[in-house]
């Protein structure tokens, strides 16, 4: 049994997890962090993490940035591995968090989805065959008209599962509409749309003579970010030190 602190237990993603550690056998939520302490929970609520005196083996974070740097201190101090899942971390912050690792286990992901980090695996093999092949390379990700950014932060993470495999030769273009040229083969292409409420769809096209191979992932909901959250959870809960993404639970399954 795995043992978890939910930092931001109240927000979305902390009740989606709370849900989803409710019916899992392998992991329990013995305390959660939160400034709305009042919301019924069925575990004690702290309203800072420095005032949580529960022991636990692992703390799950989606909370918001700016409470990032009193949990790394928290996680150092008390030798709690962290997985942080909240977005929008300054670079000292991440500095901070890598700095961490020399101390207590962390893991930090562009995107938490199991199913997001097994196909940059797929990627990375797909790459090896069909770049040298000649095929082009293109990256559409949609989006709720909400969204802020463009391109997603995992239409960007696919893009260098690619290039890193293929040694950084790629170029990532995102707007060809102020050039008038053929597209060059160094060229990979990211292309974003936003509309409704779409939760996340990423297609990876391989476009080759007479054939175009495509690689889809479609999240119907946030509560895949949850789901590998948790499973991230349970891989952490065993390590000491070390800095980790969700590419070493996928290895570790």
């Amino acid at each position: 049994m795995t043992r978890i602190i939910m930092h931001g237990c109240n927000g979305h993603m902390g009740r989606v997890i709370t849900d989803i550690c409710a019916q899992d056998a392998e992991a329990e939520i013995v305390a959660g962090i939160d400034p709305y302490t009042d919301v019924p929970n069925e575990y004690p609520v702290f309203e800072k993490i420095e005032d949580c005196d529960v022991e636990a083996d692992v703390i799950i974070d989606f909370s918001n940035a700016k409470a990032v740097d009193a949990l790394i201190d928290y996680s150092i101090e008390k030798k709690v591995p962290v997985v942080l899942c909240t977005t929008g971390l300054t670079e000292e912050q991440i500095k901070k968090a890598e700095d961490a690792a020399e101390s207590v286990a962390v893991l930090r992901s562009a995107n938490m989805s199991l199913g997001v980090n097994t196909l940059m695996e797929l990627l990375k093999k797909a790459a090896k065959v069909f770049s040298p092949a000649g095929f082009d390379i293109e990256i559409i990700e949609k989006h709720h008209n909400q969204k802020l950014d463009a391109p997603s932060g995992t239409a960007i993470a696919l893009a260098d599962s690619i290039n890193e495999e293929m040694g950084n030769q790629f170029e990532y273009v995102y707007d060809r509409s102020q050039v008038r040229k053929k597209r060059d083969k160094k060229e990979l292409g990211i292309s974003a749309v936003r509309g409704g409420n779409i939760v996340g769809e990423h297609d990876v096209i391989f476009a080759g003579q007479d054939e175009v191979i495509t690689f889809r992932h479609t999240a119907y909901s946030k509560a895949v970010f949850a789901k590998g959250a948790v499973e991230a959870a349970k891989f952490l809960g065993t390590k000491t030190v070390g800095f980790y993404d969700m590419a070493d639970v996928i290895a570790a399954k």
